[in-house]
């Protein structure tokens, strides 16, 4: 896995598509992260000692690794990342350059009649 925490990250598919936040924790052997105001999920929470009252409670739930992207810090574009090997001991980031996304806009019936 090439992210760490605290990167920046642009959500690519899914509910959360273009959105942007920090990665808060990684769960590795699941290939999930968890990101700060993204996948907000309700969890109800019955009563006991350290929460007297119980309720409903939004909390940020993990998305899937290949979901995201990492942003980089000065353009906020998003790149690939691969893991570049300096020497054995010391591990660093090699960034690659993708070109920016364009969103595409959906074609309908209507649309393609009406330019025939």
């Amino acid at each position: 896995m090439k992210m760490k925490v605290g990167d920046n990250v642009r959500v690519i598919t899914g509910t959360n598509k273009g959105k942007e936040g920090k990665i808060l924790k990684i769960f590795r052997k699941e290939n999930k992260v968890v990101i700060d105001g993204i996948n907000i999920v309700k969890k109800h929470v019955k009563p006991n000692r350290t929460n007297e009252t119980g309720g409903i409670l939004e909390v940020e739930a993990p998305i899937h690794i290949s979901n995201v992207k990492v942003l980089t810090k000065e353009v906020k574009k998003e790149e690939k990342v691969k893991a570049k090997e300096v020497k054995k001991e010391e591990k660093s980031k090699a960034k690659k350059e993708v070109k920016e996304v364009k969103a595409k806009k959906a074609s309908t019936k209507k649309e393609s009649k009406e330019s025939k």
